[in-house]
């Protein structure tokens, strides 16, 4: 395909993808009308209609969803062509994309970015902050080259996982709550209290949610958010009890343990067994694992 028919595909995925024609314009870096000229000429080329829209509303047709897969698969390709080029050249340079959890991008990763773009400055990085389990699935998709995530419980044959991380979580509650005063708590006295959890299919909520199946118990979640950092604030005005990670722990929180259970996850990184690594991803893997991951 031709620079102009790239463009036109960028167009139409960035729209289908992000349901938005003003989105997809500021994701592209265009005004708008530039967006919608490009997909009424691709619309024109295609002799059909991509898109039905209804008041402000839009939505891929018949069409629109035939398509869609493979200008996907085209743009992917058309970025691995341009990595490969960039990595003949031998240098550490072009486009790194990453899932990162908003946990980690606050809490783990940021003096480790500071040091990858001091060293690598040519490198542009593309970050999407997102919840474990959505980065998980990018990267399987080949939408980005390296989550740093929360770890699922089960490995896919496909994607290789390693710990950077082990994430001690202990119970946690505000200094004024009725367990406050125990130095351990068991999950039948937690499972009288309101909890605050993040939700229940993450890979955080499911160790808690099997913790209370196991014993049977019932979970009582008054309130349920992905943010650990919102989870924080509520534990700690007295809405509920949660599991938090250790090092969330601080002067407006008691941290319990709880009675014949040590509960932690694996915080690492997930990349593609399929793909072959970017010269900037290798890169960022060195600095990220020095003793597990060597650069080509």
């Amino acid at each position: 395909m031709n620079s102009v028919d790239t463009q036109l595909l960028q167009a139409f995925a960035a729209v289908a993808e992000s349901g938005s024609f003003s989105s997809a314009a500021e994701q592209l870096h265009l005004t708008q009308p530039a967006v919608s000229k490009r997909i009424a000429l691709l619309e024109s080329q295609l002799d059909c209609s991509l898109f039905d829209r209804i008041g402000r509303q839009i939505a891929l047709t018949e069409a629109g969803r035939a398509l869609l897969p493979h200008a996907q698969a085209v743009l992917h390709e058309l970025r691995a062509a341009r990595r490969h080029i960039q990595d003949l050249r031998g240098g550490v340079t072009g486009l790194l994309t990453m899932g990162i959890s908003h946990h980690m991008g606050l809490h783990r990763l940021p003096p480790l970015l500071q040091n990858f773009t001091e060293q690598y400055p040519e490198v542009r990085l593309d970050i999407d902050f997102l919840d474990s389990e959505e980065a998980y699935e990018r990267v399987l998709l080949g939408e980005v080259e390296i989550g740093v995530i929360t770890l699922a419980p089960e490995e896919k044959p496909s994607l290789q996982q390693m710990t950077v991380w082990q994430d001690e979580l202990v119970v946690t509650v505000a200094r004024h709550h009725p367990l406050a005063e125990r130095k351990q708590v068991s999950a039948q006295a937690l499972s009288r209290y309101r909890a605050i959890l993040p939700g229940l299919n993450t890979y955080t909520g499911r160790i808690i949610k099997t913790l209370f199946e196991e014993q049977r118990l019932p979970l009582d979640v008054s309130m349920s958010t992905n943010y650990l950092e919102t989870i924080k604030v509520m534990v700690g005005i007295g809405l509920g009890w949660s599991v938090l990670p250790k090092t969330l722990v601080d002067e407006n929180l008691c941290a319990l343990a709880l009675t014949g259970q040590k509960l932690s996850r694996n915080l690492g990184v997930v990349i593609h067994r399929e793909r072959s690594l970017s010269n900037a991803a290798s890169a960022f893997l060195q600095l990220l694992l020095p003793e597990h991951f060597q650069t080509r």
